[in-house]
């Protein structure tokens, strides 16, 4: 129990000491004008965390954030150019240049909020763990004891982090693609994720003859807005007026709704 509490610590620790160092780091993406000039967005996404990014059986980039920032480029008169990268380095891509903006399920936090800058939401997700019926779990205090899986440096990662019992074992993977193998293996049963990945990996439990997992706890309802470094006002309130714009005449709403099953709430679009 004391080897867990500071294993558990010594994370804590070193999540703070990345979020300091990322802070540190000064902030080189690409002004508006240099955006329009290249004709070129760079647009970092993560395609192993479905249905927002992931490639289909052609190979070909998909998703709900991949078609969002094909929408806003489209409408800003220039290139798409997708930047893979993984959900821990959605920040650092941006920090260090390697992408003007980042479009990929990155829920609005304080603690990133000092970091870079949102635009206004433009979508929204839900942290929750997911379960097989069988395995009954109420509320967070029966995770005690058992082993949950997670994609690092996901919210969902953090919200399991601070709300779970202190004897639970959180297992972290790269991304939710990696996670889901996790399950899909027998690794592990529990899941912290977003109930449209839980989705999808519901499909390959039920293809491999496998129980599916049903959410037992919503730990949180988070808004999602496009990254943007800090100093680069210009493109920030670009970006915002394409949301607004898209909001407002349904067309990311019809893409949320493609790829999640339902609308975006109306706190989102009005």
């Amino acid at each position: 129990m004391k080897t867990f509490a500071l294993h558990r610590n010594m994370t804590t620790l070193a999540i703070a000491a990345s979020a300091l160092m990322l802070a540190a780091v000064p902030s080189w993406a690409a002004s508006l004008d240099h955006v329009e000039q290249q004709k070129v967005l760079r647009v970092a996404v993560d395609l192993n965390a479905p249905p927002y990014g992931m490639k289909d059986a052609a190979l070909k980039e998909v998703g709900s954030d991949v078609e969002s920032a094909q929408l806003l480029a489209g409408d800003l008169g220039v290139a798409l150019e997708i930047v893979p990268t993984t959900q821990a380095n959605r920040i650092p891509f941006l920090l260090t240049d390697k992408a003007d903006v980042v479009i990929s399920s990155l829920t609005i936090t304080p603690e990133r909020q000092k970091v870079v800058d949102f635009t206004i939401p433009y979508a929204v997700i839900q942290s929750v763990i997911a379960a097989p019926a069988d395995v009954v779990i109420k509320s967070m205090d029966d995770l005690a004891g058992k082993t949950v899986v997670t994609a690092r440096g996901t919210t969902n990662d953090a919200n399991v982090t601070k709300m779970a019992p202190k004897s639970t074992s959180i297992v972290r993977y790269e991304n939710d693609a990696t996670a889901m193998t996790a399950v899909t293996s027998g690794r592990g049963n529990i899941y912290s994720g977003a109930p449209a990945i839980i989705a999808s990996l519901n499909k390959q439990l039920e293809a491999d003859g496998k129980a599916p997992l049903e959410t037992k706890i919503v730990m949180a309802t988070s808004q999602l807005g496009i990254g943007v470094a800090k100093d680069n006002q210009a493109l920030l309130d670009k970006m915002n007026e394409l949301v607004r714009t898209n909001l407002k005449n349904g067309e990311l709403n019809t893409i949320y709704k493609k790829y999640h099953g339902a609308d975006l709430p109306d706190e989102i679009v009005n």
